[in-house]
């Protein structure tokens, strides 16, 4: 099982159940946003991923890389939550996209927070930058974007550590962000590592949000999918059967409940 670790702030009982061979914490966003609070006072450096249907196929080569480290995964999208009704008869209680939640918990920390951005196109993460600043009152103190300044590696390390920055927010994709996480937390001072998908595109006004009750339905996924077909379409057709094997094939896993005291 994943190095999943305590989450809820107060001293109760939290699950984590297998899905596709991950392990998922079944939490609120309220529990984890505490969490990451004090992990972020504490310096407790701590990765967090967003497993959606397309983490759970192309993070497959990760899973065991993930076990060894300080690292988070939580529920994101419809996809998982009906492969968890489907396995084990139980939704997760809440949707935690990054996408939503990302800025929600930068906001609860703006004033110890220093944010550093890296990956999206040349100006992406300017711009996000900007928004997260202006619209959450987040202090960001650097930028990197995941092409011509991702080529070095070890120069983004440095650079996110020069700055101080706290956290680090990767937006490369999967698995391409969680795999740059795993391959230099190690060297970074950052505190949470989030892996952020699109959340700088939307951020920087390049890739619109679906209206507000669109995303109520839950069908964000199929806004998308309408707005770039040829990028996505595999996706949400052959890449959705794989995922849904590889969760019947797995099963139920080591699903535990473990006390957060």
């Amino acid at each position: 099982m994943s190095a999943q670790i305590d989450i809820d702030s107060e001293c109760r009982p939290h699950e984590v159940v297998s899905l596709g061979g991950f392990s998922l914490v079944r939490t609120t966003a309220t529990d984890l946003e505490q969490h990451l609070q004090l992990a972020l006072a504490n310096r407790d450096q701590t990765a967090l991923f967003f497993a959606n249907t397309n983490f759970i196929v192309k993070c497959q080569p990760l899973r065991a890389e993930m076990m060894k480290t300080n690292t988070v995964i939580v529920n994101d999208g419809i996809g998982v939550d009906i492969a968890s009704l489907l396995i084990h008869r139980n939704r997760f209680p809440a949707n935690l996209n990054g996408t939503d939640f990302i800025p929600a918990y930068l906001s609860s920390v703006r004033d110890q927070a220093k944010v550093y951005l890296f990956g999206g196109k040349p100006g992406i993460a300017i711009r996000a930058a900007d928004t997260l600043e202006k619209q959450f009152g987040v202090n960001v103190v650097g930028v990197a974007d995941g092409y011509e300044q991702a080529q070095n590696a070890a120069q983004v390390v440095e650079d996110i550590n020069a700055t101080g920055a706290n956290v680090l927010l990767v937006a490369m994709g999967n698995p391409a962000q969680e795999q740059w996480i795993l391959n230099h937390r190690a060297q970074l001072n950052a505190s949470v590592l989030f892996g952020v998908g699109a959340l700088l595109d939307f951020l920087a006004g390049d890739k619109p949000r679906a209206p507000k009750v669109i995303q109520k339905l839950r069908l964000e996924w199929f806004y998308r999918l309408c707005l770039e077909p040829a990028r996505l379409m595999r996706r949400y057709t052959i890449d959705i059967a794989v995922f849904l094997a590889l969760c019947i094939k797995a099963g139920k896993g080591e699903d535990q409940t473990e006390d957060s005291c």
